[in-house]
C-alpha cells in the first residue's frame, strides 16, 4: 500500500469519526423526516403532473376517435353520391386519425400503469412517514432517557464519598470534643461550688471554736445549758478545783497573749 492510500485512508478515517461523533440522534431523526416529507411533495406533484399528462391524452384519444368517426361518416356520404374519389380521400383522412388514436391508446394505457405505480409509492411513502414520525418520537424519548441517565452517572461519579463520611466523621469529633468540654466545665463548676460549701462548713468549725473559747475566758457569756438554776446542786468540791485550774490557765494563757 502506498503512502497515498494510507494518508487517504486515514484522513476519511478522521472524517468519519468527526462526523459519527457530531450526529445528534433527535438532529438527524429530524431531518431524516424532514427529507421525507420533501420527497413526498415531490412525489405528489409527479403523480399531479403524471394525472394532468392522462387526462390530456384522453382528450387527444377521444379527439381522435371522434375524429376518426366524422370522416368515416363523411365517406359514406361521397361514397353514397357517387363521388369515389371524394370517399376515398375521406378515408385517408380517418387512417390518420384511426393511427392517432391508436397511438395515443398505448400511450395512454402507458401512463395509466405509471400513475398507478406512482399512486402506490406515494401511499407507501405516507406510510413510512408516518411510521418514521412514531419510530422519531421513540428514538427522541430513548435518546433523552440515555442522555438523562448519562449526566446522572456522570454527576454520582464526580461525588466522592469517601471525602463526603470523612466530613461527617469530622464533624462528629468536633461535636463530641464540645460536648466533653461542656461536661468538663459544668464538672469544675460543681467542684467549685462544693469547694465553697467546705470551706464554709470549715470556717463554720473555726468559728464555733473561737466563740468557746471566748466563753471559757469570760469574754462571752455561757450558754442558758450551761448556767445553773436557782435550786440546782452547787458543783462539788472536784468539779470546783478543776474550775479553778481552768480558770488559771485562761489568766496564764490571757497573760501571754497581752504580751505579745
Amino acid at each position: 500500500m502506498g503512502l497515498l492510500d494510507r494518508i487517504s485512508r486515514l484522513m476519511r478515517a478522521n472524517v468519519n469519526d468527526m462526523v459519527s461523533k457530531a450526529e445528534d440522534p433527535e438532529k438527524i431523526l429530524e431531518q431524516a423526516v424532514i427529507d421525507m416529507q420533501e420527497d413526498l411533495v415531490q412525489l405528489r406533484q409527479a403523480v399531479a403532473g403524471a394525472i394532468a399528462t392522462q387526462k390530456r391524452s384522453e382528450q387527444q384519444y377521444n379527439k381522435a376517435v371522434q375524429d376518426e368517426a366524422s370522416w368515416q361518416q363523411k365517406a359514406q356520404l361521397a361514397l353514397s353520391k357517387g363521388d369515389e374519389a371524394l370517399a376515398r380521400e375521406a378515408l385517408v383522412r380517418k387512417r390518420t386519425y384511426t393511427d392517432t388514436a391508436a397511438a395515443l391508446k398505448g400511450q395512454l394505457d402507458s401512463q395509466v400503469g405509471q400513475i398507478d405505480g406512482l399512486k402506490r409509492n406515494l401511499i407507501q411513502l405516507e406510510s413510512k412517514i408516518s411510521e418514521a414520525k412514531t419510530k422519531k418520537d421513540m428514538l427522541k424519548s430513548r435518546s433523552a432517557a440515555a442522555k438523562a441517565t448519562e449526566q446522572l452517572q456522570g454527576a454520582v461519579g464526580k461525588i466522592d464519598t469517601n471525602s463526603s463520611m470523612a466530613a461527617f466523621e469530622r464533624m462528629e469529633e468536633k461535636v463530641l470534643q464540645q460536648e466533653a468540654r461542656s461536661q468538663a466545665m459544668a464538672e469544675l463548676a460543681g467542684t467549685s461550688l462544693d469547694g465553697q460549701f467546705a470551706e464554709l462548713t470549715a470556717g463554720a468549725g473555726v468559728e464555733d471554736d473561737l466563740i468557746a473559747l471566748k466563753q471559757g475566758m469570760g469574754l462571752l457569756p455561757l450558754p442558758a445549758s450551761q448556767i445553773a438554776l436557782p435550786g440546782t446542786a452547787a458543783p462539788t468540791a472536784a468539779a470546783q478545783s478543776a474550775a479553778d485550774k481552768e480558770a488559771e490557765e485562761l489568766q496564764r494563757l490571757r497573760e501571754s497573749i497581752d504580751k505579745l
